[in-house]
């Protein structure tokens, strides 16, 4: 990314009020640690598209494997890290077991973030 005109900031003087606005409203420190960690989760291009899989129905490993042309072994690796993301959650059905966004809230976060992009594209 380059700076560009709109990037720097000329004034010399600090706005106390807003800085200090800014300062109450801000989310602690660690919930901020929290929401970098899930974007580095999403921040892969693997996991997004698993996500986007499992946007409208649950599925098992072999089906994750099949759709995006990958090994179950490669699928299972990056469930795993969904999973400890609480991004996805499974459920066993006999022998397989199937699986599915954790809960709205993440079917939000990718919606969003792809109304965003789509947006930025056109």
């Amino acid at each position: 990314m380059r700076n560009t005109e709109a990037d720097r900031c000329e004034c010399h003087a600090l706005h106390e009020g807003a800085v200090k606005a800014a300062k109450k409203r801000m989310p602690k420190e660690e919930l901020l640690f929290e929401l970098a960690e899930l974007f580095k989760v999403l921040g892969d291009s693997t996991r997004a598209r698993i996500i986007g899989a499992l946007l409208h129905s649950e599925l098992c490993v072999c089906d994750i494997g099949a759709l995006l042309g990958m090994s179950k072994s490669a699928i299972s690796h990056q469930l795993r890290i969904l999973r400890q993301s609480r991004l996805v959650k499974n459920r066993r059905d006999g022998k397989v077991v199937f699986y599915s966004l954790d809960d709205r809230h993440v079917e939000g976060i990718f919606k969003k973030g792809l109304a965003h992009v789509s947006e930025a594209a056109q």
